[in-house]
């Protein structure tokens, strides 16, 4: 069974990747190996990706000491939390739903991902996975954990319509960023994009913009824009444990050459400010890898 989605395989085409993305693919699994349960069992952050009622995507971050995402079996993963109150998608993961998620593993710049079906269990959830596959090391910068320490309290969250001039200076500084993209029938992916500070650029306090920096030549993000304009974006701040939450529609933005090359521009409809959270990471190693 082909792996890849007819947005998918219009984007390898176009990029002159698909004898890549054939054998790429291949690597993609139904079933949880006993290397992704461990590395998984060892990440205190995972981000989420899913749609809200009104059918609008998200990026929400789930953290916890290591250990709060396992896998039970060779199919199913529980993760002990789910989005806090005020989270866009607190009410969506309450009920089943399409979800995707990667972990991320900056200080050894890893990452996993994998997409499928959650379910609400107690605190948490529990996620059948349909794919499970791994990502090449590239563009992710390098940072150590330096302290795990919930809030007492839940973090304050606050929702606007576009970016102020402080919260586009955020955005502009940011190194990393994780999307959450989906295909036409709502099966939702999440995804980081790494870059120097200024990769994510700032055209206006509603408009961002994004290269696309070849990576493992399936294209998924790209595939799923390409047939769905539904997009999110979370951009982290590694410093204070705070995120930014952006969700909104894309454009793939195409540039022709000998080597095609893309963009993405994405067009903000909701922000969601959260200042504080549990994590706290030391500086950043910025990727070899980055243009």
């Amino acid at each position: 069974m082909d792996p890849f989605h007819p947005g998918e395989v219009a984007v390898q085409r176009r990029m002159g990747q698909s004898h890549i993305a054939d054998r790429v693919g291949r690597t993609i699994r139904s079933d949880i190996p006993a290397v992704a349960a461990d590395f998984l069992s060892e990440q205190p952050m995972v981000v989420i990706a899913a749609a809200d009622s009104a059918s609008r995507l998200w990026a929400s971050e789930l953290v916890g000491p290591p250990g709060f995402v396992h896998a039970l079996d060779d199919a199913t993963i529980a993760v002990g939390a789910r989005p806090a109150l005020g989270d866009p998608l607190s009410d969506a993961l309450a009920l089943p739903a399409h979800i995707g998620m990667i972990a991320l593993q900056p200080q050894q710049r890893r990452r996993m991902r994998v997409n499928g079906r959650s379910t609400p269990a107690g605190d948490g959830l529990r996620i059948v996975a349909d794919q499970v596959y791994s990502n090449c090391p590239k563009y992710i910068a390098r940072r150590q954990l330096e302290s795990y320490a919930p809030d007492a309290v839940p973090p304050v969250q606050r929702h606007r319509a576009e970016l102020d001039a402080r919260l586009e200076s955020a955005v502009a500084a940011a190194d990393t960023f994780f999307v959450a993209s989906a295909d036409v029938d709502g099966n939702a992916d999440a995804s980081h994009r790494g870059g120097n500070p200024g990769f994510l650029q700032v055209l206006s306090s509603t408009r961002l913009r994004w290269p696309e920096y070849r990576g493992n030549s399936m294209f998924m993000t790209l595939g799923n824009i390409e047939v769905n304009p539904r997009c999110g974006i979370l951009v982290p701040d590694w410093t204070t444990g705070a995120t930014l939450q952006l969700t909104g529609t894309a454009e793939l933005v195409w540039t022709p050459g000998a080597v095609p090359r893309c963009s993405v521009d994405f067009t903000v409809d909701e922000v969601v400010e959260r200042r504080g959270g549990a994590l706290r990471w030391g500086p950043a190693e910025l990727s070899p890898a980055n243009p």
